[in-house]
């Protein structure tokens, strides 16, 4: 038998890359990278610091500079795609965080870094843009193949959590660790020139300039003002101007995006489509699942004897139930699409909110047994990673066709936004219970195990609301026959598959 030509194998490739399996696979390893490079820098943190030397304080902003980018550039990534073309914007997004990688592996300085991970946010916009192009290609099995790419983001971060901190430990070369992900993502860029297929509905209309600005100034300033108030002082002249400038902002957006003609955000299409309660749903998802991480982990790794609170357990072994919870998540997410067809999807997410209010409920009751308390945060993994794989299938059924990537992308917004609002105001909460104790002949103000309760017990009402919500959602019904991706709608323009 002759070897395969060239030719012979870009002809199985191309195949392979217009059946929904190969599109999806490509997608999936895309994703798995996406998910490490995500939790790639928290094990790096103080690694970070001492080759830059800078505080604690300063750390702060490796994260917050990439979440505060990616809220502000993912609606905007998403709307361009339903325009131009979802795998265009996907490619352009996936070379943007290419160079920020680079920028990151080799800055010289503390700001280069920064700006370096500024243009590693539009990481956050692969899964908008994914999601437009598996229901593209295969309506029918559009919330499993969902599911799959969101286990595998989840599966990804938790890999890339353990993997960073283990390659610095055997080269203690921070350069050489940050070059991994850059290569990885360069690597993605071909790949999906040339192996995944273009979307063909379009957004007709012309790019809202104007609300993008609005959008991305607005939600920049009042995210800022939010996340520094605890540093800054609630009170402060530039918290409050940049919250209440922000909020003024963001205003005035949903004014004129009411009276433009092509809006960046349809807002009448969040209701009328059934998109906007499941967006209000995820909102509150993102507040309870990582407004609540903080105080777990950090009950977690607490000695009771020092602080008078928390189970005293050592950083690697905090870092290996970060692990489990993330596979507990990435168990979910398999789950979430199957319980979905058992149950139907607005069930899915209600029951999947009363489990992660009982995992809530039973860590403050079992907050001294160690064991106890590891199981009842899985089985809160577990119920997120059902609502992560189910609420975003809601979202992509219910999106008109040439909409599905701001849909999608105003979904992810509004959990990552409510997390970090909801990170600051549980901050102020665990402030309000605090006690003075005598540490080593000196005095210390510290937290009180009420604190954590207190913000375990707002998990838990917000998950509750999250599951009455619920079940006020409505779900598009599924195909019964393929469509095709050439499908018109009063606002779609299809073109020729290229």
């Amino acid at each position: 038998m002759s070897a395969p030509t060239l030719e012979s194998l870009m002809m199985r490739f191309a195949f392979r890359s217009r059946s929904p399996f190969g599109v999806v696979g490509f997608l999936v390893v895309m994703e798995l990278g996406s998910g490490m490079l995500q939790g790639w820098f928290s094990p790096l943190l103080a690694a970070i610091g001492q080759q830059f030397s800078v505080s604690a304080g300063s750390l702060n902003w490796v994260n917050a500079m990439y979440m505060l980018v990616t809220v502000a550039c993912v609606p905007i990534l998403a709307k361009l795609g339903d325009m131009f073309g979802h795998k265009r914007l996907l490619v352009a997004a996936a070379a943007l965080v290419a160079v920020g990688s680079l920028v990151v592996a080799f800055a010289p300085t503390f700001e280069l870094f920064l700006l370096g991970r500024a243009l590693q946010a539009p990481l956050a916009a692969f899964l908008p843009l994914e999601f437009a192009i598996v229901r593209s290609r295969d309506p029918k099995s559009a919330s499993r193949n969902i599911g799959v790419l969101v286990g595998a983001l989840t599966l990804g971060a938790a890999v890339g959590s353990l993997a960073s901190g283990l390659l610095y430990a055997s080269t203690q070369n921070l350069n050489v660790v940050l070059l991994f992900p850059a290569i990885f993502i360069a690597l993605c860029v071909p790949v999906v020139i040339f192996l995944v297929p273009e979307t063909t509905v379009r957004k007709k209309g012309r790019i809202d300039w104007a609300g993008a600005i609005l959008l991305t100034a607005g939600l920049l300033a009042t995210l800022t003002g939010i996340s520094n108030g605890g540093a800054w002082g609630w009170l402060e002249a530039r918290t409050l101007s940049l919250v209440l400038g922000g909020v003024a902002v963001l205003t005035l957006w949903v004014f004129v995006e009411r009276r433009v003609e092509n809006p960046l955000v349809d807002l009448s299409m969040l209701a009328k489509s059934g998109i906007g309660l499941p967006i209000v749903v995820s909102a509150l998802f993102g507040a309870q699942t990582y407004g609540g991480q903080t105080a777990s982990f950090l009950w977690l790794l607490s000695d009771p004897t020092r602080e008078g609170y928390g189970l005293g357990l050592p950083p690697a072994g905090a870092g290996a139930i970060i692990v489990l919870y993330a596979i507990a998540a990435f168990a979910g997410t398999l789950l979430g699409e199957r319980l979905a067809r058992w149950v139907t999807p607005p069930r899915a997410v209600a029951l999947a909110g009363v489990v992660a209010g009982a995992s809530f409920a039973l860590m403050i009751i079992f907050s001294g047994s160690t064991a106890m308390f590891i199981a009842w945060m899985a089985l809160g993994g577990l119920s997120a990673g059902v609502l992560l794989a189910v609420l975003p299938s809601i979202v992509v059924r219910n999106a008109p066709a040439d909409s599905v990537g701001i849909a999608s992308a105003l979904f992810n917004t509004a959990r990552t936004a409510a997390g970090a609002v909801a990170g600051a105001v549980f901050a102020l909460v665990m402030s309000l219970f605090v006690t003075t104790r005598s540490v080593e002949g000196s005095t210390a103000v510290s937290s009180t195990p009420l604190s954590f309760f207190a913000v375990w017990g707002i998990c838990l009402a917000i998950s509750l609301a999250l599951s009455a919500l619920a079940l006020r959602m409505r779900v598009a019904r599924e195909p019964d026959t393929d469509e095709t991706s050439t499908v018109e709608s009063p606002t779609a323009e299809p073109i020729e598959e290229r």
